[in-house]
């Protein structure tokens, strides 16, 4: 066995070692933190917060979500919401790493987009979220457009820098070897740019689903920020934080998945 298999196998082996025991303790450990939070919620709001119309517990919580499951009301606001989240989110993404990369590849392109960039990433696009359901009324496609507002930017800002931090002397090096532009492009600039974008898509997801809770709660037929504004109108702090935390468990699998994609894409970044 020459050095470089026996370099493999033992590479893989310590993989495998590292997996069997790092891998369950870090869920264990987070689901630990998560167990331990909602403990500490469930004391504050028995003994510390006694009244129910300020914070609810999480077993009066979780008994709201499995009741508007049960009736159907809360599946019907999730898959309005998660449309709205999934449409915004895909069109911003491209949009984002397509700008990114023209933004990184032409210095003109850099001058014409960068006053934009700059102007519209500082405006808050949540206090626009009405004029958006003026512009298109109140059903999905307001939403969309407040989603896309809020995650191009991160994707865009991300995309453009991890292009810009590609060694320049590697590159010098292959054109040197009579590497083409595209081979450049796709063997280097590319891989090196991947874990920004990855960034800028998992800071995407967090502003997306605030821009589709905000949107709704300007006004909406349905989808979470309609549940959440109904439920705080009735004073039903349950069903309010049934809303928020099915909001926060899907940006927690998103990043999760984002996560396992990164550790596929870029294993090198883990080492």
């Amino acid at each position: 066995m020459s050095g470089v298999e026996r370099w493999a196998v033992q590479r893989a082996a310590g993989s495998r070692l590292g997996w069997r025991i790092g891998f369950p303790r870090l869920y264990l450990a987070g689901a630990l933190s998560v167990l331990g939070g909602l403990l500490l919620w469930e004391l504050a709001s028995r003994f510390v917060v006694a009244n129910a119309l300020f914070l609810a517990a999480p077993s009066q919580i979780f008994a709201a979500i499995a009741a508007l499951a049960k009736s159907g009301e809360l599946w019907q606001h999730m898959s309005i919401s998660a449309i709205e989240f999934a449409i915004g989110y895909a069109i911003a993404s491209l949009l984002g790493v397509i700008i990114g990369f023209a933004m990184a590849e032409s210095a003109v392109m850099k001058r014409v987009l960068q006053p934009w960039i700059s102007g519209l990433y500082a405006t808050p696009t949540i206090a626009l979220a009405p004029l958006f359901i003026l512009w298109l009324g109140i059903g999905i496609w307001s939403k969309v457009l407040v989603v896309i507002f809020l995650v191009l930017f991160p994707v865009t800002i991300n995309t453009e820098a991890g292009l810009r931090t590609t060694s320049e002397r590697l590159i010098e090096m292959l054109r040197s070897f009579g590497a083409t532009p595209r081979q450049i492009f796709f063997k280097v600039s590319l891989p090196s740019a991947v874990p920004f974008i990855l960034a800028g898509l998992k800071l995407g997801i967090g502003r997306g689903l605030i821009g589709v809770v905000v949107a709704e709660l300007f006004g909406s037929r349905a989808g979470l920020g309609r549940l959440i504004a109904q439920s705080a109108d009735a004073f039903n702090m349950p069903d309010l934080f049934a809303g928020v935390i099915v909001l926060a468990a899907a940006g927690i699998a998103l990043t999760a998945g984002f996560g396992w994609l990164e550790n596929r894409l870029v294993p090198w970044t883990k080492d």
